[in-house]
C-alpha cells in the first residue's frame, strides 16, 4: 500500500467521521497506521475537532450510553475502555457522574438473576462470590454488587 498525502487522509479521515462518532485517539491511530508524519497528524487533528467532525465530548456521551444499554457494562469497565482510546478523564468523568447508581442497579439486577441460575457451588456463599467476581469484571462497582446481590440469593434454584 502506497503511502498517503495529508489530503487524502483528511478526506477519509473526514469520510469515516461523517458515517460514525469517533474519538481523537481512534483518528491518530489510523494515522499512525498509514504512516503520517506527526506534523500532519496535528493539523488534520486540528481541522477535524475545528470543524465538529471529531468531538471527544460527544463521543463519550454517546459510547457510555451504547455499554450501559446494549453491552451491560458498569462504570469501571467504560472508564477503562476511554482511557484505552485515549480519551481525557476531565472529559469522561463528568459524563459518567450524570449516570445514577440506580440505572446500574436496573441493568445488573437482571443480569446476576439470570447468571445465579446457571452457577453451581457447594453452597450459597460460594455461589455468590462467584457472582461477584462475575459482576466486578463486568466493571461494576462493589456496593451497586452488593444491592443487588441481597436479594437474589435468597431466589429458590430452579
Amino acid at each position: 500500500m502506497k503511502p498517503l498525502s495529508e489530503e487524502q487522509a483528511l478526506n477519509r479521515l473526514a469520510a469515516l467521521c461523517s458515517q460514525a462518532e469517533y474519538c481523537q485517539g481512534d483518528m491518530m491511530k489510523k494515522m499512525e497506521q498509514w504512516g503520517l508524519a506527526d506534523d500532519a497528524c496535528s493539523r488534520i487533528i486540528d481541522y477535524l475537532v475545528d470543524n465538529r467532525y471529531v468531538d471527544d465530548s460527544r463521543y463519550c456521551r454517546c459510547f457510555v450510553e451504547d455499554k450501559i444499554r446494549y453491552n451491560g457494562w458498569g462504570r469501571r469497565k467504560i472508564e477503562q475502555a476511554l482511557y484505552a482510546k485515549q480519551v481525557s478523564a476531565s472529559i469522561y468523568r463528568p459524563i459518567l457522574d450524570e449516570v445514577p447508581a440506580e440505572t446500574y442497579v436496573d441493568i445488573l439486577r437482571p443480569m446476576l438473576t439470570q447468571k445465579w441460575r446457571t452457577i453451581t457451588g457447594r453452597n450459597d456463599y460460594e455461589r455468590s462470590q462467584k457472582l461477584i467476581r462475575f459482576a466486578l469484571g463486568r466493571g461494576f462497582d462493589y456496593d451497586i454488587i452488593r444491592r443487588c446481590i441481597d436479594g437474589i440469593t435468597s431466589l429458590p434454584d430452579d
